[in-house]
């Protein structure tokens, strides 16, 4: 039984192993679990993994993510009564929002939609907004040749303005305020610690601007971007 079955456990010990065990640091990806685990209410207990291969390299964070990126839980009551260890921030919100039975739709068509837009994020915002912060703010800034940075622009201007077109007249990017949601819009405010937003043109994209200031006033989005808290 949990922790003892999860080495990871030794280095990260369960204050609570009743709860379940979140593995974090505030990124993007990160703040997605944290944000739905305090949008459900589910009860739960941080535990900082910094980015550093000391942290998510280490023989007991693998043991649990052999991807050795964070974030990932470990649930002990989980399906059929058994713990069970999850990786992978979309896989992350769709246990959650099944478990709760919350964010994720009322209908199989509503279900579709809302996972349609967190496999949009996990697919194509996430990946390219990384690359573009990586060549626009990170070691990558320091190629001479233009083209890498061109390219995460460009395609990083595409993706906003599926987005924008996508938000016209409504509140969230499925229909109700979703899963979808909390993948999304965490990758959008990364673009300020980016420098980007002006290269971006952000500000012409009123839709998203709006969405991202609607989801920034949620009482639960702005504890969970603090957790785990890193000082």
């Amino acid at each position: 039984m949990f922790p003892d079955d999860f080495p990871i456990a030794t280095r990260w010990p369960a204050k609570n192993p009743g709860v379940i065990q979140l593995y974090s640091y505030p990124t993007p990806n990160g703040v997605k679990a944290s944000i739905m685990l305090e949008e459900t209410g589910l009860e739960y207990e941080p535990h900082l993994v910094t980015l550093a291969d000391a942290d998510v390299k280490s023989p007991e964070f693998l043991s649990l993510n052999p991807n050795n990126k964070i974030p990932a839980i470990i649930d002990p009551n989980g399906p059929d009564g058994v713990p069970l260890g999850l990786f992978e921030s979309g896989a992350i919100l769709i246990y959650l929002a099944d478990k709760s039975g919350k964010f994720i739709g009322q209908s199989a068509s509503d279900r579709a939609k809302v996972i349609q837009w967190l496999m949009f994020q996990m697919g194509g915002v996430g990946p390219m907004l990384g690359q573009l912060g990586f060549f626009y703010k990170f070691a990558g800034s320091e190629i001479e040749d233009p083209r890498p940075r061109e390219r995460y622009i460009n395609e990083a201007k595409r993706l906003l303005a599926v987005l924008e077109g996508a938000m016209a007249g409504q509140d969230w990017i499925a229909g109700d305020y979703s899963i979808a949601d909390i993948a999304l819009v965490p990758w959008l405010k990364a673009l300020d610690f980016y420098g980007a937003k002006e290269v971006l043109g952000w500000d012409d994209h009123k839709n998203l601007v709006a969405w991202v200031d609607r989801f920034n006033a949620r009482p639960a989005v702005e504890r969970g971007l603090k957790i785990p808290a890193t000082s």
